[in-house]
């Protein structure tokens, strides 16, 4: 699909247009949630969303800045340029963005459920817009889509039990198999220097295994038990060496570079029962694929990059991919999603962000925060850092690495790369029990708000 003539990759065609779009999940995702879990109708649900749609809501800066790196894709989509875009040009911040086609699609939804959006007119619309622009859905891709209940993950770092989403999001795994690497340390009794190596090498062996094991369960085998063992994880701890950093080309065959980007939202909600739900929900790239089939206002995703479109080919994120995540019929491919709960003999927290391939690492500073007894305005404000495994470089935010810390990595052998703005979104709730107090943060670094009613 994403192949030239001579089988080299075509980067274009994973992350532009609508060949880059998969099926769309988060329609069923919203009628399961309504049908076996919630209390209001769908219709009641989707109420807020169809108004803001219809009203229209100002462009934040963000989303004008957002909206300027991907202008150009925009306005390759006819029905994408009309909306986002006016006159062909970026609007400006404060501009209202109105989708009326979207809240018409979203009200169907409410009024239909799942027969709303997969099956019937918008259904036949967004098949006919997707082969127009030269992509390849069908109206059965869209029926056949199923919403898959899987059992969590659980893993233990020091006496905190973490739940966890399992493949194909790969960010249960890689949180665990870094927290039980880091298990057999001491990261208080350490300078600031070796603690960030320390961590950096528990990010490079966990990121190792996501390309090298990690896909759709419902298509490959994958060790799992393995992975998440704590003897497996004193196998790869005793090959850190505490002074000096591996090179990944001792892991791997293949080097490549990552390009930045994110388009990802992350909701943490605790209500009064006690009913936790972490939810990251995902287009991948910046405004998707950048199309929108006519007459549905539905934007969609370029979630296909996320798949090993070649083998040692890295997706938009810089991720190198396997076997294991190569293209199917049916296939889920893999994510780095990280909703988490975190629950200790007191506390429970629930959080998640967005960012990419870097929301695993994210989640990690976050979980350490935690393990120290601070509060979620901490644990979303951590100061961030992330080592992929390739390229083998160490990205920071700014004041993510002192220049004191800087100059000790590099004397490890560690490669640096600054990255020229904050990144992620994280959005965090506790609950004491010892008090029953909540409280509540939301990234400063973002555009979420927390709320504790």
């Amino acid at each position: 699909m994403y192949l030239d003539e001579k089988g080299n990759p075509v980067r274009d065609k994973s992350i532009n247009g609508a060949l880059s779009a998969g099926i769309p999940g988060l329609p069923a995702a919203l009628v399961h949630l309504a049908e076996n879990y919630g209390r209001l109708p769908l219709s009641a649900d989707l109420t807020p969303a169809i108004r803001h749609a219809e009203n229209g809501f100002p462009i934040s800066k963000r989303h004008h800045r957002l909206l300027s790196f991907r202008a150009d894709v925009l306005r390759t989509s006819k029905a994408a340029a009309a909306i986002f875009l006016r006159d062909g040009e970026v609007p400006s911040s404060g501009v209202p963005l109105k989708q009326k086609d979207l809240a018409n699609t979203l009200r169907q939804m409410g009024e239909l459920g799942r027969a709303g959006f997969y099956s019937g007119n918008i259904a036949k619309k967004l098949v006919t817009g997707v082969r127009d622009a030269g992509g390849i859905w069908s109206l059965s891709d869209l029926s056949e889509y199923r919403v898959v209940e899987r059992e969590p993950l659980r893993g233990y770092y020091r006496g905190i039990c973490i739940t966890a989403p399992p493949p194909p999001s790969a960010g249960g795994v890689g949180l665990i198999e870094m927290l039980n690497i880091l298990s057999g340390y001491d990261l208080n009794g350490v300078d600031s220097i070796t603690r960030k190596h320390l961590i950096v090498e528990a990010m490079r062996r966990a990121y190792h295994d996501r390309e090298r094991y990690l896909g759709d369960s419902d298509f490959v085998p994958m060790p799992l038990l393995r992975l998440l063992s704590p003897n497996y994880a004193a196998g790869l701890r005793a090959s850190i060496n505490p002074n000096r950093a591996l090179p990944s080309t001792y892991l791997s065959e293949f080097n490549v570079s990552a390009p930045d980007g994110e388009n990802t939202t992350h909701f943490s909600v605790l209500d009064r029962e006690g009913n936790r739900v972490a939810a990251t929900l995902s287009i991948n790239y910046p405004f998707g694929s950048g199309f929108v089939p006519a007459g549905t206002g539905v934007l969609l995703n370029d979630e296909m990059d996320d798949f090993a479109t070649h083998p040692g080919s890295p997706n938009i994120y810089g991720l190198v991919g396997g076997k294991a995540n190569a293209i199917a019929p049916g296939k889920r491919m893999l994510s780095s999603m990280t909703p988490i709960f975190l629950e200790d003999q007191y506390r429970i927290g629930i959080l998640g962000t967005p960012g990419g391939s870097r929301i695993i690492s994210m989640v990690l500073l976050a979980v350490l925060d935690f393990a120290e007894g601070r509060t979620p305005e901490s644990w979303v404000s951590v100061p961030r850092f992330h080592h992929q495994y390739l390229p083998d470089v160490i990205q920071y935010e700014p004041g993510g690495i002192t220049t004191n810390e800087q100059a000790g990595l590099t004397r490890r052998g560690h490669g640096l790369r600054p990255i020229d703005r904050q990144y992620g979104d994280m959005q965090a709730v506790l609950w004491d029990q010892t008090t029953d107090n909540v409280s509540a943060a939301s990234d400063p670094r973002g555009e979420g708000s927390a709320k504790v009613k």
